[in-house]
């Protein structure tokens, strides 16, 4: 990991450095690559608007103009990688343009496009970076050679300069403009997680329950060819294809229970959950306190939260672990689930366990997951969902 990751994405500025460390020379980077980028984007941008403005009077200087604003659009995401890669600035991408079919025809697609808050940004960022592009690969130029004692502060302020400029004209235009964002980054995240289920659904279908059927017919065709000749050895494999038949049948039990178990959609969560901590290592008391049964969905996805959870205490909590704990209850629009252990604790959903990936399935419906697991003080998981009643549209 290098020291760039560990750069604020909450618009803080990072904190002064004085070393010539990895930073500040990406910092550096910026400020001498300023002065060549504005050119380039001063003088497309001013050329594109004089020269589309005094053609709006014709046949074809709207849709040029509006052209010209979409490659506007693509020097602005151009910006944001360079302020990503050189000064960790994580500025969210707004949403794609719509083609002429998806925006109802032409004329609307021309409408859209020349109104896009996104694109005219983007100019008034191109038109006000050049003076201030001057400045700053002057005094980054002429630090390397005369300032270089105090150039790593130097650079860090003027950095922090062009943080602010990208956050405040290169970001989505409003909430809407970032919600959308974050929605379809959720709904990649709900594409790859069914994408993953289907292959894990026919992984163990082909692994499991097909393999023991596959042997149960062999079986059962060599029990059936010695059935004049040797009956007793006919019964024999019989009896041996009766054994497969009841482990496949518990190996698609297991399957189903998996993908979306009976006993929730007939009882309801408290039922489920309580088969679930069932089968846990560690005595699990579970308390469901709900005043109605929320949508399929979010009940759905509860009890894969609690599975998950409590796979996790079987496998890590160790022998520590004297007991765990499942509470879920509704709070206002939110319901709530709450998985804890006295186990060893230590867990981190940020290392890439399977704690990062339920955040995510969260994250992909409105939800929230919170970890707080001490080293040596147990674990407490607590989860968010949004709460819908059933029959909710």
């Amino acid at each position: 990991m290098t020291a760039s990751d560990h750069l604020p994405d909450d618009g803080t500025p990072p904190p002064v450095r004085a070393a010539f460390d990895t930073v500040t020379w990406k910092e550096i980077a910026y400020l001498l690559s300023n002065l060549p980028l504005s050119l380039i984007g001063f003088v497309y941008t001013a050329a594109m608007v004089s020269m589309a403005g005094g053609l709006s009077v014709t046949a074809i200087g709207l849709p040029l103009f509006a052209g010209g604003l979409f490659l506007s659009r693509q020097l602005g995401r151009l910006e944001r990688a360079r302020a990503r890669l050189l000064l960790g600035v994580r500025v969210d991408e707004p949403t794609p343009m719509p083609g002429p079919r998806r925006a109802g025809g032409f004329f609307p697609w021309l409408w859209a496009s020349l109104k896009d808050p996104v694109a005219w940004r983007a100019v008034l960022f191109e038109l006000v970076r050049l003076p201030w592009a001057v400045l700053t690969f002057g005094v980054a130029l002429t630090g390397l050679f005369v300032l270089w004692p105090v150039l790593p502060w130097v650079a860090r302020g003027l950095a922090n300069v062009d943080r602010a400029m990208a956050r405040g004209l290169l970001s989505p235009s409003d909430e809407l403009e970032r919600r959308i964002a974050e929605l379809e980054s959720d709904r990649g995240v709900v594409v790859d997680t069914a994408a993953a289920d289907l292959r894990r659904i026919e992984r163990d279908l082909h692994d499991g329950a097909q393999a023991r059927l596959v042997a149960l017919a062999m079986g059962l065709g060599l029990a059936k060819e010695k059935l004049l000749e040797d009956p007793e050895g006919a019964a024999s494999m019989v009896d041996e294809a009766h054994g497969e038949v009841k482990l496949a049948l518990q190996e698609l039990r297991d399957l189903a229970r998996g993908i979306h178990p009976a006993v929730l959609t007939d009882r309801g969560l408290d039922a489920a959950l309580s088969s679930v901590a069932s089968r846990c290592l560690v005595p699990v008391k579970v308390s469901v306190d709900l005043p109605a049964r929320p949508a399929e969905a979010i009940e759905g996805i509860a009890y894969f939260v609690v599975s998950e959870l409590l796979q996790n205490v079987s496998k890590h909590a160790g022998a520590q672990a004297r007991g765990a704990s499942v509470e879920v209850w509704r709070s206002d629009r939110r319901l709530l689930i709450r998985v804890s252990d006295d186990g060893r604790g230590g867990a981190d959903a940020r290392a890439g366990s399977g704690l990062a990936g339920l955040g995510e399935r969260l994250g992909a419906v409105d939800g929230v997951l919170v970890v707080d697991s001490p080293a040596g003080a147990g674990t407490t998981v607590t989860a968010e969902l949004p709460w819908r009643g059933r029959g909710a549209s």
